[in-house]
């Protein structure tokens, strides 16, 4: 009983009490005095191991054993160790802070998250973390596909102005032009390109007809699907430049395409007819136009020629008659002669000059004008011989 006197808690020095003592001081180490073992250590000891955790990063060596800076109390912090500490503090920083730029590239720095300038080409200073930067390659170009043919379902069906469908594949390539609209204006760039693509398409399409589409206007089109399709970015402050519309294909829909093949061959050969019946007709029409206009012409001659000559017929009869009545005599024997003239002019003829008694004087005749024309005509060929 006398080595229980310990006190209602057993904690009075008795004839063991020493060991105890030494048991419990051996437990207790790193915790105040009746402090259990479930208790956070002491404060001290959270600096000292932070200390010697900053002296490891900053090269030094870990342990409570260890020399080079180490004192008995375990690792201190010196002024180098904290200067090189800082310095290392500062190269990242300046680091993280300073950034370039690309020719190719723009940049947009934020304020706490709110636009605050433009990047230029080059090296830029942006104080982090109280500016972030982010840069983006403008010049570089990307694609938007729309069609049945690039896996989008019925997005290239589309319906003309003459109620037919067509099946439209084509690409749009656009780049950045303002990198602070495309980022603080549009949610998804990409998918607002593409369906507003779509829509530029199908309303040109909707006022265009179907031969055209599929044949010689694919050009026209696309000039004009870009055309809107910036229009209505521009509207929107994307900061989207449209580069360029690849019209890759126009065809009918797949379930009527060989039909809609035979029409275009039907209308093809129809044509075909009506040109060459329009080539017949003009040709025919402009040979009857001629023909016409020369029978015109001889009787315009005709007539002319006619009149021309009653004229001069009744004018060379007034001369005459004016002539007559001034001398009758001369006047009639010059008509005479003249008449005698046309009369006997083309006539083969022989005068006699009769010499008194009647043809005594006549002396024989050789008709040498005959002989002369039956000369110089040419003889006749005889006829060929016939084979046996």
């Amino acid at each position: 009983m006398a080595g229980n006197n310990g006190g209602p808690w057993g904690g009075g020095r008795g004839g063991g009490g020493g060991d105890d003592d030494r048991n419990r001081g051996g437990q207790n180490d790193g915790r105040r005095p009746g402090q259990s073992s479930g208790q956070i250590p002491e404060i001290d000891q959270i600096m000292k191991k932070g200390q010697e955790q900053l002296r490891v990063l900053m090269g030094g060596r870990g342990g409570s054993g260890g020399g080079g800076g180490t004192g008995a109390g375990g690792p201190r912090m010196t002024r180098g160790t904290v200067f090189l500490g800082l310095l290392a503090v500062a190269v990242l920083w300046l680091f993280a802070s300073f950034y370039s730029v690309k020719p190719e590239e723009q940049s947009v720095e934020l304020f706490l998250g709110k636009y605050y300038k433009t990047g230029d080409p080059g090296l830029n200073f942006a104080p982090w973390p109280v500016v972030t930067k982010q840069i983006e390659p403008v010049t570089r170009e990307r694609t938007a596909d729309i069609g049945t043919g690039r896996g989008q379902g019925d997005a290239g069906l589309m319906l003309t102005r003459d109620e037919n469908i067509v099946d439209i594949d084509f690409q749009v390539v656009w780049n950045i032009n303002d990198l602070k609209k495309y980022l603080f204006s549009l949610r998804d760039p990409q998918q607002i390109v593409a369906a507003v693509s779509e829509s530029a398409m199908r309303e040109i399409i909707a006022q265009s007809d179907l031969a055209p589409i599929l044949n010689r206007d694919r050009g026209i089109i696309a000039a004009k699907v870009q055309e809107l399709i910036q229009k209505t970015l521009d509207k929107a402050n994307s900061g989207v430049n449209i580069v360029r519309v690849n019209f890759d294909k126009a065809d009918p829909p797949k379930g009527v395409i060989d039909s809609f093949r035979a029409v275009q061959a039907a209308e093809q050969e129809r044509d075909r007819l009506l040109k060459l019946a329009d080539a017949y007709a003009n040709r025919v029409l402009a040979g009857a136009r001629g023909k016409a206009a020369q029978i015109l012409e001889e009787a315009e001659g005709y007539r002319a020629r006619v009149v021309n000559e009653a004229e001069g017929e009744a004018s060379r009869f007034t001369a005459v008659l004016e002539e007559y009545k001034k001398a009758p005599e001369v006047t009639r024997k010059r008509l005479y002669l003249e008449t005698m003239e046309k009369v006997l002019g083309n006539v083969d003829k022989i005068i006699l000059d009769e010499n008194g008694g009647g043809a005594q004087g006549v002396v024989p005749y050789l008709p040498l004008n005959e002989m002369l024309k039956s000369s110089t005509k040419p003889a006749p060929s005889a006829p060929a011989a016939k084979g046996n």
